[in-house]
């Protein structure tokens, strides 16, 4: 699946800024892309919390070798001991169990997400612990396709701005993200693509 919104965000990017013209030139056959598990989602998003994007893809593959598929079931019937031998430390193996619990329970219903905003999707999935402000916007991007997300705390997306702009003060990219409105998730994807040898996927 891929959002609906993508060609007329990116003529609408590359119109009003030089940046995003080069980069959008430069990935002419890549996109967003959504593989529609929620629980697959936001577990990439624990697993990647506060390590570096190496370090969270050989965690991930090693998960993905333990699982028949990425659902809470599965997580649910591994042990701890064994995900910590694949290098998840303890405290994400009990936010993704908490995950995993509250899809299970219905505590997290997908069903409503589609007519709920953005700020209501985010409280929402804030009540459940490790699910904090950075993994609900990288929901939003990745699962949900929200088309103006700005994840002003994920430093990949401040290191690709500080090198293509120059700005690193938070009221700095939030002036410049103004151009980039209603399409900023759209900004955002190109500038993490500019950093990544391969397309950022959750």
């Amino acid at each position: 699946m891929t959002p609906p919104y993508w060609q007329e965000a990116i003529e609408y990017l590359a119109h009003r800024d030089s940046v995003m013209s080069s980069l959008i030139t430069a990935y002419p056959d890549e996109i967003l892309t959504n593989i529609n598990n929620p629980f697959h989602t936001l577990t990439r998003a624990v697993v990647g919390q506060q390590i570096s994007i190496k370090a969270a893809n050989r965690i991930w593959a090693k998960l993905t070798l333990k699982l028949p598929a990425i659902e809470p079931e599965y997580f649910l019937s591994l042990t701890e001991a064994e995900l910590r031998e694949i290098g998840l430390p303890q405290q994400k193996i009990h936010y993704i169990t908490n995950i995993a619990q509250a899809l299970k329970q219905q505590i997290l219903i997908p069903e409503q997400w589609q007519t709920m905003t953005d700020e209501a999707i985010i409280k929402q999935l804030k009540k459940i612990k490790g699910i904090g402000q950075w993994t609900s916007e990288m929901f939003l991007i990745f699962h949900l396709h929200r088309c103006d997300i700005l994840p002003l705390a994920d430093l990949g997306l401040i290191k690709a701005i500080q090198h293509h702009y120059g700005r690193t003060s938070k009221a700095e990219i939030e002036k410049l993200a103004q151009h980039w409105k209603p399409y900023r998730t759209v900004a955002t994807w190109y500038l993490w693509r500019s950093l990544d040898p391969v397309v950022v996927q959750y």
